[in-house]
């Protein structure tokens, strides 16, 4: 949950209306810009949805609007030469979408579920990180936090067992999903973004394995299913637990 003095410039009538309760510009890359700036921005910026399972960027082709995402989960994946498809990461609020400098999507950028974006012109950031070099320390430190995600989720890929690898994914989930939700309490539910189908392809499970384990970890009382898609987490640090503990 975000601190009081972490939203200290929400009622400050010289940062763009349109700015003052975004995630992200109090988490995400448009904190390091001045209210000017943010003023400048927002003359080129357009508010865009895109429903569920909508393609927003496809793969080697170029990319005229990059975007920090304001709510919903984006997947990222490519395609193998015989059609198969590897989701190779999630996006969240306030993630940015899009390379500064690059103008190709390297991979297929898709709405896992609702997704609602804050987007800009391709280029319009490098113009405001030649004046702001703490807008080039937030994406670079957005990007190591990718890296740092992409080992991680390496490890869970190449290591843990299955029931591991399917409380690790919903962990994710629960910790990542809604930016505003405070998951100090111990207690959470969200819904699922994947389809179980997707879910077996990012976890490099089967949809029956998939299923198994979520019955397991109900089972456990370590979360509860309601309407096969939302997820109650009774107690939050129990699921983190059972991320590196087989339950098989």
């Amino acid at each position: 949950m975000l601190k009081n003095n972490d939203r200290k410039d929400v009622h400050n009538s010289d940062v763009p209306v349109v700015c003052r309760a975004c995630e992200a510009r109090h988490r995400g890359i448009c904190g390091a810009l001045s209210p000017e700036q943010l003023l400048e921005l927002s003359k080129h910026t357009t508010k865009m949805v895109y429903s569920a399972e909508s393609e927003i960027a496809p793969v080697g082709q170029e990319v005229a609007r990059q975007a920090n995402i304001l709510s919903g989960v984006v997947k990222l994946s490519k395609l193998t030469a015989d059609g198969r498809q590897q989701i190779v990461g999630l996006q969240f609020a306030p993630d940015f979408m899009g390379r500064p400098y690059s103008r190709n999507s390297e991979v297929t950028v898709e709405a896992a579920t609702d997704v609602k974006v804050c987007a800009f012109p391709a280029g319009t950031l490098e113009s405001l990180m030649r004046d702001t070099p703490g807008l080039e320390h937030r994406l670079h430190e957005q990007t190591l936090k990718e890296l740092d995600e992409a080992r991680d989720w390496m490890l869970t890929l190449g290591r843990k067992t299955a029931s591991e690898k399917v409380a690790s994914f919903l962990y994710l989930i629960a910790t990542h999903a809604d930016p505003e939700l405070d998951t100090a309490e111990g207690a959470i539910s969200f819904d699922i973004p994947l389809k179980r189908s997707d879910i077996a392809d990012f976890l490099g499970l089967t949809i029956e394995t998939v299923s198994r384990q979520l019955t397991k970890l109900r089972h456990a009382g370590v979360i509860n299913i309601h309407n096969n898609r939302t997820i109650e987490v009774p107690d939050l640090d129990r699921l983190r637990q059972m991320t590196e503990q087989d339950t098989a």
